[in-house]
């Protein structure tokens, strides 16, 4: 019997919502101090750059005012994370070339700049109502809970004798601190909704000027990433496609349309002997059968590089195995069984390895192969090595690039190590949709 590993529990759900109530409480508490100290130093300084703009040092001043805002923005920022449960995305601030004669000038005409600037400002009485709130029903909520420890200590005189009248209820030291323990108890229960609420609130105006053009920004260039990725994809299909036109062009020139051409020959020599010498003609005939059963094994071979039968009917690892037995240098197979896969992802998978076979015994002077097939997490990995003379490289020109190509065309990656002297081993990882 295996044994069984030991899973940690999850943390109680009470001890996420006290972690929870703490971290937002932190940081509504703790904003008011720093966006006080923020806006009497930002404001301080960039009320003096302007006033000394025409003195040509108010720039420095306004310079110091805009990078101390970054330094309060970017305090901001790592404190937001916690709060909004997101992670922060880093912001790039515009930069001048070292040469640019404007290069003090370039902070002033960033937009993420002024937006620091006027958070400064605007994060000030955020943070003064939200500190008042959770200061408030904090207070309220540890006070009346536990108003029954210190009552004794508190002097007591008649008061509010409308409101206990109004209550009808006698101002006696147990109805008091009933009544204290009520209110706090209407604190404590209102207190993780109200805190959540002002911490969020100050939280989103925070992300949304401090990190909300950085966010657009990598978003900007994920999709331009995922458009880059995409047209080389669409290039290196149309690249595959016309390599593997080309190179069928070229087969059957060189071989089953030869073929054809000395068939048709021997048809029309054997059609003269007939008349002449009938013994002629028959071998003739017999040697023209000869030339159509290499031809049509010839065209079977090509067909079952375009499309092989075996790979559409019982798929991958029985088409790559197959490839193994035709192979002249001999191959060791090491699959797994992936099942049926995408036609094309299956398609792509048999070409790296035929082509990659093909490569070792027309190129690699090798002896032995091996092939490796295996099932990652979202990836089919295939490893073709051999033993041979190494030094294959995907340069254009190369049987190694249509193959490059291919892969890409897939959406994987292709890699080869071939050093001089030491074999060629060829990894090609295609992405499982």
């Amino acid at each position: 019997m295996q044994p069984q590993l030991a899973v940690p529990a999850a943390p109680p759900v009470p001890s996420r919502f006290r972690s929870r109530l703490l971290v937002e409480s932190g940081y509504a508490l703790t904003g008011f101090p720093v966006a006080l100290v923020a806006f009497v130093l930002v404001v301080s300084l960039f009320a003096v750059g302007i006033g000394t703009f025409i003195l040509g040092v108010g720039v420095l001043v306004l310079l110091g005012a805009v990078y101390l805002s970054r330094g309060f923005a970017f305090v901001e920022r790592r404190r937001i994370g916690a709060v909004l449960g997101v992670e922060v995305p880093p912001v790039v601030y515009r930069r001048a070339g070292r040469k640019s004669r404007k290069r003090l000038l370039v902070p002033l005409a960033d937009g993420q700049t002024w937006l620091d600037l006027g958070h400064v400002v605007v994060g000030l009485p955020l943070a003064i109502i939200s500190w008042a709130f959770t200061f408030t029903w904090w207070v309220g909520a540890l006070g009346g809970t536990l108003y029954f420890a210190y009552d004794w200590a508190l002097p007591h005189q008649p008061q509010n004798e409308e409101l206990h009248e109004l209550l009808g209820l006698e101002d006696t030291t147990t109805t008091r601190i009933l009544f204290n323990t009520a209110i706090g108890l209407v604190f404590l229960v209102t207190l993780p909704l109200v805190v959540r609420v002002v911490a969020r609130i100050q939280a989103s105006v925070a992300y949304t000027m401090l990190a909300g053009v950085g966010a657009m920004r990598a978003r900007i260039a994920g999709l331009e990433e995922d458009r880059a990725q995409a047209r080389a994809q669409t290039v290196a299909a149309t690249s595959a496609e016309a390599t593997a036109l080309r190179k069928l062009e070229r087969d059957i020139h060189d071989g089953p349309q030869q073929r054809l051409v000395r068939l048709a020959m021997d048809l029309g020599r054997a059609q003269h002997q007939l008349a002449s010498d009938p013994n002629a003609a028959a071998a003739t005939v017999a040697e023209a059968l000869a030339q159509t059963r290499e031809t049509l094994d010839e065209l079977r071979a090509l067909s079952r590089g375009i499309a092989p039968p075996i790979l559409a009917d019982r798929g991958l690892a029985a088409a790559l195995a197959a490839l193994a037995g035709r192979s002249n240098v001999p191959v060791d197979l090491e699959t797994v069984e992936v099942g049926r896969l995408d036609p094309a992802l299956e398609n792509a998978a048999y070409f790296v390895v035929a082509e990659a076979l093909t490569n070792v015994s027309k190129h690699s002077g090798a002896t032995e192969c091996i092939v490796w097939l295996k099932l990652t997490a979202g990836a089919v990995t295939i490893t073709v090595a051999d033993n041979g003379t190494g030094g294959a490289h995907l340069s254009k020109g190369h049987g190694l690039a249509g193959l490059a190509d291919r892969v890409q065309a897939a959406g994987g990656t292709l890699r080869v190590d071939s050093p001089p002297g030491a074999g060629t081993t060829i990894t090609a990882e295609l992405p499982v949709t």
